[in-house]
């Protein structure tokens, strides 16, 4: 089966299955299809920093694992899979409560790079962090 026969197939649950960090922090996938791919991770103490702020690197793996799922969904024929070899983050405000959804969206898919761009959102819908991350095709 070629990435382009699972990209069919998949559904959140099974490509979340491949992610067992994604798992251990509890983020779940909403949609993942070729135009967007959105998961969601809920505020929960062990996940904070000082003040009851969820962690940087929290928002970070969510971000990563919903531009990792994007990127997986556009491999090219004969590619095994992707990894992040650039990742820029821009955090634009803190989250005490509640969840964070992210948004990942491809803005170019190459034979050898995938670039996707992830918003986070909190439930009020304000902007939380931007993050654009390359993801290298693996074969």
């Amino acid at each position: 089966m070629t990435p382009e026969d699972e990209s069919n197939d998949a559904t959140p649950n099974t490509l979340a299955q491949t992610m067992p960090l994604a798992a251990t922090l509890g983020i779940t996938t909403m949609r993942a299809d070729k135009e967007f791919v959105v998961g969601r991770l809920a505020w929960a103490a062990e996940l904070c920093t000082a003040g009851g702020t969820l962690h940087g690197g929290a928002l970070m793996a969510l971000a990563d694992s919903t531009g990792a799922m994007s990127a997986f969904l556009h491999l090219p024929e004969g590619a095994t899979g992707t990894t992040t070899i650039e990742s820029k983050t821009n955090f634009l405000r803190g989250v005490r409560q509640g969840t964070v959804e992210s948004v990942s969206r491809p803005v170019h898919v190459g034979r050898t790079l995938i670039v996707v761009e992830t918003e986070l959102r909190d439930d009020h819908d304000a902007l939380v962090a931007l993050v654009r991350q390359t993801q290298l095709v693996l074969t």
